[in-house]
């Protein structure tokens, strides 16, 4: 029988995972609630913004988290003109379209890394990467408790953005119907571009958190991006709380499943919940009903 200590340091790891899983996740689901489509360059622009956090340590000597603000605001200025000059440009209000295009800025994306950073595996070397606190069994490794704390956090205020702002009503009423939110007098176009900014700055901040310990290659950030999506289904679809739940609950699905099963079979748990929600709960535990 297992011991409880390992449990509970499998549980307490599998949350801070889920922090970041949160964040990539609160991204998807923002950019689906408003444009209704999903993303398919999500995985790319993750990977685009952990190569940002590289370089800027690599050739600036920036920390990751320090590069947090300019990482951040520059993804959301990247995302803006994506969409404003590509995306929304070219899609001509078809959503089929904006799904096609950000599949092929995917594979574009994908391939200009391997191009140009090649298929090495880069990582930020941190003083504290090392770091653990301990607590009973668990030894809790200092930078994803930071990243935890910090990504709660940013979901925080992006809540109380949407919530208390004027862009974060507009974004919710062209959200929740676009044709009345042009009748008075929103501009549609420009939430779209703002939404989707918002989205890749989510990235972006996710990046920065996760460098500290983790790894980037041109293929790093579809793994993230494919238990994202898993989290969105599961909270449901446009839900900034189901992407929350969501998240904690899939973090710490992985990290029992790995502890129980093994690190080559701790992914089963993710697939299993996903089909269950698709077969029980179409619309996810956040989800309502069309």
């Amino acid at each position: 029988m297992l011991d409880p200590s390992f449990l509970l340091a499998g549980l307490l790891n599998g949350l801070l995972a889920g922090g970041i899983y949160v964040l990539v996740a609160v991204g998807l689901t923002l950019i689906y609630g408003v444009l209704h489509i999903i993303n398919f360059a999500h995985g790319s622009l993750l990977m685009l913004a952990m190569y940002a956090v590289f370089w800027l340590w690599r050739l600036a000597g920036v920390d990751p988290y320090a590069a947090l603000p300019l990482v951040t605001a520059g993804a959301f200025a990247f995302g803006f003109l994506l969409y404003r000059l590509l995306i929304g440009r070219y899609s001509h209000g078809r959503d089929e379209n904006i799904l096609l295009i950000t599949l092929g800025l995917s594979i574009v994306f994908d391939n200009a890394a391997l191009l140009f950073f090649g298929g090495n595996t880069q990582t930020v070397d941190v003083p504290y990467a090392g770091s653990f606190v301990e607590l009973g069994a668990a030894f809790l490794p200092v930078p994803k408790i930071i990243s935890f704390v910090a990504a709660l956090a940013i979901c925080a205020l992006l809540g109380l953005f949407m919530a208390l702002s004027d862009t974060g009503k507009a974004i919710r009423a062209v959200a929740r119907e676009r044709q009345g939110a042009r009748l008075v007098g929103i501009d549609v176009e420009t939430i779209f571009a703002v939404s989707y900014g918002i989205g890749i700055a989510c990235l972006g901040a996710a990046a920065c958190l996760l460098m500290p310990t983790y790894y980037v290659t041109p293929a790093s950030g579809h793994a993230f991006v494919l238990v994202a999506f898993t989290i969105v289904v599961l909270g449901g679809m446009g839900s900034f709380v189901g992407a929350a739940v969501g998240g904690l609950v899939i973090g710490v699905t992985e990290s029992l499943g790995g502890l129980f099963l093994g690190e080559q079979l701790g992914q089963i748990g993710i697939s299993l919940i996903f089909i269950l929600i698709l077969l029980l709960r179409p619309t996810g535990l956040f989800g309502s009903k069309a």
